[in-house]
């Protein structure tokens, strides 16, 4: 099967092909780096009209093989990534890291091992433990409800190998460090970086010209590996959403906490509740007002901030 096209190898298999159903619609891969591409997902929730694709697909090409990043969030999507790779080369996928549970980024693993079901799948090793606990049929539960169905089909192929902070992989001649984290976007954090091309895969730890989700994870946290990441120095950032780019996408996230948290804390001392905070806040941040998901995520991050605020 590895010398025969995906969409070749699927038309054969009455096992894989559920019906009419059985990709999301085609997106276009960028080459960000040599051997390096990456799908810029459409940014927001999954839903009917995106077919809940809205991740950033990722595969390093290497001297031994293919190494994908969150292959997507259902079976379907993942389909369509494996299509778009084998556009690209001819390799096998060895490796898979997932960056974190959460379901838009890993469910897709499913389609890597109907082609590949060799390939190793890596992941945070909390992220490992709740997925296997629940978080897996949570996730399958939410996509196939918000898109009506159509991710109906996918299974939690649960990565097997646990990545380590500070953990180096080298794989086909690149090392893939791991820097790990237990409380930022979603307490089961990746962020991986190539070492040999300066290039950081972010997960959702950032994200670019997006109002962050941090139902699941800390400010104190997010904040914290933000830092990190601009202290890599990476040439390259790939965040879990939005475009790839260099340094000023991490440097504009750390400058929309550090305003919000710093106007977070003065009106906590003033002695002000979350909904007088609001729009005090979205006008100091009215520079992002059009990031994606600004207004669904604003008022549930001043109200997270308030908490760590009195935990302190």
């Amino acid at each position: 099967m590895r010398i025969l096209p995906l969409l070749a190898a699927l038309a054969f298999s009455s096992t894989v092909l559920a019906g009419p159903k059985d990709i999301v619609r085609t997106y276009p891969a960028q080459k960000v780096h040599a051997n390096t591409y990456v799908i810029h997902g459409p940014q927001g929730v999954p839903s009917v009209e995106n077919q809940s694709f809205m991740n950033n697909p990722a595969w390093i090409v290497t001297a031994d093989g293919v190494v994908v990043i969150d292959p997507g969030s259902s079976v379907q999507a993942g389909r369509m990534v494996m299509a778009q790779l084998r556009k690209t080369t001819d390799k096998p996928v060895t490796h898979v890291f997932n960056t974190h549970v959460h379901g838009d980024h890993w469910l897709g693993n499913q389609a890597v091992l109907e082609v590949w079901p060799k390939a190793t799948l890596i992941g945070h090793p909390d992220m490992i433990r709740l997925a296997k606990e629940s978080a897996g049929d949570f996730w399958i539960k939410l996509m196939s409800d918000l898109t009506k169905g159509y991710t109906d089909g996918t299974r939690a192929e649960i990565p097997t190998v646990e990545a380590a902070n500070g953990q180096e992989f080298k794989i086909g001649g690149k090392t893939f460090r791991i820097h790990s984290s237990t409380d930022a976007h979603s307490k089961t954090d990746l962020m991986i970086e190539i070492v040999e091309d300066g290039i950081l895969f972010t997960g959702d730890n950032v994200l670019s010209r997006q109002a962050m989700n941090l139902r699941d994870g800390t400010f104190k946290g997010v904040r914290k590996e933000t830092e990190r990441a601009l202290a890599l120095n990476a040439k390259l950032y790939v965040p879990g959403h939005g475009k790839t780019g260099d340094r000023k996408l991490v440097e504009e996230q750390k400058a929309w906490f550090d305003i919000l948290m710093a106007e977070v804390r003065r009106m906590y001392d003033e002695g002000k509740s979350d909904f007088e905070m609001k729009p005090v806040i979205a006008e100091k941040l009215k520079a992002y007002k059009n990031w994606a998901e600004f207004e669904a995520n604003l008022g549930p991050q001043i109200s997270l901030a308030i908490l760590e605020v009195e935990q302190e």
